[in-house]
């Protein structure tokens, strides 16, 4: 793969895999996963990086308000910004399509750091909604990498190194979970076990990585205690971590949209670059 030349615009798409998509089933725009490249201009040295995750339920991506706005303002401060489109279920990808995807963004980030001026040290991801469930899910399953695969790319591993999860679907657990991503992902009467190991907010352990929730109290969606049990969770392991709790923003307020909390996404920065993962 070339490196790729920034620009403001930056619309640079890039397919996750050259060649052959693992459990991929056609070779349609919809099997096909990629990364849309947002580099920074004028970078000094090796620059951060955020892997976005759009929301929409496990049913569609909401590629602008949960993806591109966010990368065009993480590009602006200096992070290179990737947007996700991962595979979805409704074109046959249940779980762990969505999961392969996002873990394997994160791999060829790294494996590409010098061609992208990248520190493979600061890559970090961030979800919304069900995008949020699959960045939680990145950050709580991932694994070193595999220094015997074939893919050079495989070698890396695919924990981020900071998440960020904005009004997330955390527990796949009735009473908590967002009815449509959970039938979308797992389908009909799944696996308890499935259902257990998908409810992040359990498979918390001190290795997963420094986090940041953004929530609205009056979110009738995706209930709040979502954002709340993956906090207490991330306290309890001594994983450094915060919970931005607004009063009003219901959900899916993204970042541009009216009601958008003021300033959610600069509060955002401000923790981050104070943990030392962007400038």
């Amino acid at each position: 793969m070339v490196a790729l030349e920034a620009t403001s615009q930056a619309q640079i798409v890039t397919p996750l895999w050259q060649g052959p998509v693992p459990q991929s089933h056609g070779s349609t725009p919809n099997d096909i996963p990629t990364l849309t490249v947002f580099l920074p201009q004028n970078a000094s040295g090796p620059t951060s990086a955020v892997v976005i995750c759009p929301g929409g339920g496990y049913g569609h991506l909401s590629m602008q308000y949960e993806g591109i706005n966010e990368a065009q303002y993480f590009q602006r401060h200096g992070v290179a910004a990737f947007v996700l489109k991962y595979r979805l279920p409704g074109d046959g990808y249940r779980h762990p399509v969505p999961l392969l995807d996002a873990q394997r963004a994160i791999r060829l980030i790294r494996s590409h750091a010098a061609d992208w001026k990248i520190d493979p040290t600061k890559v970090g991801v961030m979800g919304f909604s069900a995008g949020g469930h699959l960045a939680s899910t990145l950050e709580t399953h991932f694994d070193a990498g595999d220094a015997t695969a074939s893919d050079a790319v495989d070698h890396q591993s695919c924990r981020p190194d900071f998440a960020v999860l904005v009004y997330p679907v955390i527990s796949m657990k009735d009473g908590l979970t967002h009815g449509g991503s959970k039938a979308n992902l797992l389908g009909p009467n799944p696996d308890p076990a499935l259902v257990q190991s998908l409810s992040n907010d359990t498979q918390v352990t001190a290795q997963t990585p420094t986090t940041i929730l953004v929530a609205a109290q009056d979110d009738h969606t995706v209930p709040i205690e979502n954002s709340r049990l993956m906090y207490a969770a991330l306290q309890k392991a001594g994983v450094t971590s915060a919970l931005q709790e607004y009063p009003h923003g219901g959900h899916g307020f993204g970042f541009g949209k009216p009601a958008s909390p003021p300033g959610w996404l600069d509060k955002v920065y401000a923790w981050l670059k104070a943990q030392s993962f962007v400038p």
